[in-house]
């Protein structure tokens, strides 16, 4: 179960504000933990001190809501963050879509890219601008036939069991593959999810001439999460996404959630 003690990376714009109130917004969800924290290179003692200032501004926007609040010396934004979490023991780094971005998706920058490579915790984007919902909606998780993707299958029927919302499988048909294969590996899937933990999953084959019209192919609800395994060439319990994966991430309309690869 993600989210026990989620790590804002906290910058001081639009990006940053986003990841706070989704960090937030999870942990009102899940009842664990939060920290907040700001990254700034070595040997900077003037960015020392604006990354206390700007962890002042997260306190101030979060008001009484309870969180621990850090600076980390590190040479990267990401590299920071990840070993930071280990040194925690998070289980779920939160970050926001790099500068100039389209509004309502996730773009990525060079700490998501870093992240989305090499960390050995679950990573959280939000897309530009994005507003959590009261509520979570629905646990969707874009599956493919493969042992990660049958893990994750397992790990997020347990999340939606404990949260109490439905889960989701969604496969993509981008008109290259049989989609009679394609519909019984969902099949299979869903009676995964059955098998171990009694929640019956919505199935859904998204149709498009590319990833984009695929993902715009299915309906997205207020308050949905979208969750990606890594891919078949990540490390054991590390994050590693691949082209589709990414392109996946980028047309997504919600919030996105990669796996490491073995979570548990």
């Amino acid at each position: 179960m993600i989210g026990e003690h989620v790590i804002v990376g906290y910058t001081n714009d639009a990006g940053g504000r986003d990841a706070l109130a989704l960090g937030a917004a999870i942990t009102h969800l899940t009842g664990g933990e939060l920290t907040v924290a700001t990254i700034y290179p070595p040997a900077s003692p003037g960015l020392a001190v604006e990354a206390q200032a700007n962890l002042a501004h997260a306190a101030d926007q979060l008001g009484d809501a309870p969180a621990e609040y850090l600076t980390f010396e590190s040479r990267g934004t990401g590299r920071g963050l990840s070993v930071l979490a280990s040194r925690i023991r998070s289980d779920l780094i939160v970050v926001g879509s790099g500068s100039g971005g389209r509004q309502g998706r996730i773009t990525i920058g060079a700490t998501s890219n870093h992240l989305l490579h090499l960390s050995s915790e679950a990573v959280m984007l939000a897309p530009a601008g994005h507003e959590p919902a009261g509520e979570l909606a629905r646990l969707t998780l874009a599956y493919v036939h493969r042992p990660q993707c049958d893990e994750a299958v397992e790990r997020v029927a347990q999340a939606a069991l404990r949260l109490g919302v439905p889960l989701r499988l969604i496969t993509l048909d981008l008109r290259t593959d049989d989609q009679g294969k394609l519909r019984d590996d969902l099949a299979l899937a869903v009676r995964l999810a059955w098998e171990t933990t009694g929640i019956e999953a919505e199935s859904e084959v998204a149709e498009g001439h590319d990833v984009a019209a695929a993902m715009d192919d299915v309906g997205w609800l207020p308050g949905e999460l979208l969750v990606c395994a890594a891919s078949e060439d990540a490390q054991p319990h590390r994050v590693f996404l691949g082209e589709l994966a990414m392109k996946v991430l980028r047309a997504a309309p919600c919030p996105v959630t990669v796996l490491p690869r073995g979570f548990s």
